[in-house]
């Protein structure tokens, strides 16, 4: 169990979304949120919320750089990387854009990567730390319309994993949280059901403060029990979107 009262928490990707609905319910809890993002306006706003803000573009090294210099020795109780970007990447629809696939690449991929590099040496040295990185039922099966965005968080499940095995018996768990889709900005243009994004934040912070490895969303459950019981299926099944 972790009690978040008190916590320095980074939280990227805090400005909208599911995001912003977390900085807030940590906030209720009693963490100290530090929160970043890219859009000037968002982040002035989210300063006259109480929250420390700190202007960043994570689809390139310069912006985990710039989080790391502008928090400079602080010490940090959880990281959250939780900050995604989409790309369109549909050879039926048109020749991808090689620039906005390596953003996409870079800021769901490396930058978490390149935090938790940054990072981790201070949350070892507090005495419970936890790591959230947030990926995606696609990182499960992927659709086929989303390939590079379904890759990226398929490679940071994977990673997660492997860092989860790498610091057991340590004082920083690793938290994987698997989100379906939720209405955000992203998702602006899909029709369909989509999950709240203070009822996803509601999950995930929920998990964190009992402790657990991975949280499964909403429909991301389902996904996992019939992936549990048939990959192919299950990827079968996605492939159609």
């Amino acid at each position: 169990m972790m009690d978040l009262t008190g916590k320095t928490v980074l939280l990227t990707g805090g400005t909208a979304g599911i995001g912003a609905q977390m900085a807030q319910q940590l906030k209720a809890k009693g963490a100290q949120v530090v929160l970043t993002g890219r859009s000037p306006e968002p982040l002035a706003h989210a300063r006259k919320d109480g929250f420390e803000t700190i202007a960043a573009n994570l689809s390139d090294p310069a912006g985990a750089d710039a989080i790391v210099a502008a928090l400079g020795a602080r010490p940090i109780d959880i990281l959250i990387n939780n900050a995604g970007q989409g790309v369109d990447h549909d050879f039926r629809e048109s020749v991808p854009d090689l620039a906005a696939t390596d953003a996409c690449i870079y800021a769901n991929l490396n930058t978490p990567i390149r935090l938790i590099t940054l990072l981790l040496p201070r949350l070892r040295e507090r005495s419970a730390a936890a790591i959230v990185n947030v990926t995606s039922g696609l990182a499960i099966a992927p659709n086929t319309g989303s390939a590079v965005y379904c890759a990226t968080k398929a490679a940071l499940r994977s990673y997660s994993q492997s860092l989860r095995a790498q610091l057991a018996g340590t004082n920083v768990t690793v938290l994987e949280a698997l989100p379906p889709v939720v209405e955000t900005q992203m998702t602006a243009s899909r029709g369909g059901n989509k999950m709240p994004p203070e009822e996803c934040a509601r999950q995930i912070i929920d998990a964190l403060e009992q402790g657990r490895d991975q949280v499964n969303v909403g429909m991301v459950k389902v996904l996992s029990l019939v992936h549990s019981l048939s990959p192919g299926l299950a990827r079968k099944i996605m492939l159609r979107f």
